[in-house]
């Protein structure tokens, strides 16, 4: 989808600019171009499509649907749909805000945001490549436990007065007001309201993607394994740790991890330093606080990393050494 993007990125880049490509800066830059159209170009269209589609039909009956089943099963739901969105952290935010503009339950909606950078089907396929069925097959299920419990904790924490962006239904939501509106008519006030919430964040999006970029093309690979490599009780938190700064989907980093691994990091500690990249990203707070307030996205960071701290401990434990 973004090929076009992809070649005009790397041609102002290294024609136009003159960086080199194998550079940090020409990196960082290429980096920047590439993934902040990326973002804008889902922000739009995602939250355009949602709020066109409310029109038509009422989602607080929706809503009450899924508050009348299982919120368990939701979450289960949402984690599994977030394997079929080939989306980062970031991009998958669009999607998420979506979600919570429909008035589905918080928690479900976190399921989706926290396994969507995680299990997107791109990652899994370089992952079977890379280091065959088993470890995919751990590394899939781990991710989904993450997304699903992470999410089910945070809806049973009732956190919906720290959501700043306020969720309002619009005419073809009204239950009991019957409102014919002509596709013009939708289409006008889905991209009123798509500008609207597009102006409070996308100045986070230039600021999240270009920290992202910049720990993308200055932060070596032999750094991270000097100090996050072996056995060492804190080489899995320390990993978790050095990711979050960092920004990039599964499918961009897991090169740096099949380097990690040769380098004699362990894998479960790669695996979490990956999954604190695409789920814990700072870019990707930094999106957020636009949208949440900062405790939210402070419980938000502190279950998932826990997750993910217990995914590379048990990871290194059933694999020790071997990859």
């Amino acid at each position: 989808m973004f090929d076009w993007w992809e070649r005009l990125s790397s041609i102002v880049t290294f024609e136009i600019l003159g960086l080199e490509p194998k550079s940090q800066i020409g990196e960082a830059v290429h980096f920047f171009l590439f993934d902040t159209l990326k973002i804008f170009i889902l922000l739009i269209t995602i939250i355009f499509v949602v709020s066109f589609l409310r029109t038509y039909f009422n989602t607080e009956k929706v809503r009450v649907y899924l508050q009348g089943k299982s919120e368990f099963s939701g979450n289960i739901l949402a984690s599994l749909f977030g394997i079929i969105t080939p989306f980062c952290s970031c991009s998958a935010i669009p999607l998420f805000l979506g979600f919570m503009q429909a008035r589905i339950p918080m928690g479900i909606t976190f399921s989706f945001l926290i396994s969507a950078p995680l299990n997107n089907e791109i990652a899994i396929a370089m992952l079977f490549g890379l280091f065959g069925w088993k470890i995919t097959a751990i590394y899939i299920g781990f991710g989904l436990l993450v997304a699903i419990i992470g999410g089910y904790i945070i809806g049973k924490m009732k956190l919906e007065k720290y959501v700043l962006i306020p969720v309002t239904p619009m005419h073809g939501e009204l239950e009991d007001i019957k409102i014919e509106l002509s596709v013009s008519q939708r289409a006008k006030e889905a991209w009123k309201y798509t500008f609207d919430i597009f102006k409070k964040i996308y100045l986070y999006v230039f600021i999240g993607v270009g920290i992202g970029a910049f720990m993308h093309g200055y932060v070596p690979a032999d750094f991270i394994a000097n100090y996050a490599g072996g056995n060492a009780w804190y080489a899995v938190p320390l990993a978790v740790l050095m990711g979050m700064p960092m920004y990039s989907n599964a499918a961009g980093v897991m090169p740096l991890i099949e380097v990690l691994t040769s380098k004699g990091m362990m894998l479960g500690t790669a695996l979490a330093f990956m999954m604190s990249i695409t789920a814990l990203s700072l870019p990707e707070a930094m999106i957020l606080k636009r949208i949440l307030h900062i405790k939210l996205i402070a419980i938000f960071f502190g279950i998932v990393g826990f997750g993910i701290l217990l995914v590379g401990y048990l990871f290194n434990f059933i694999l020790g050494g071997n990859v």
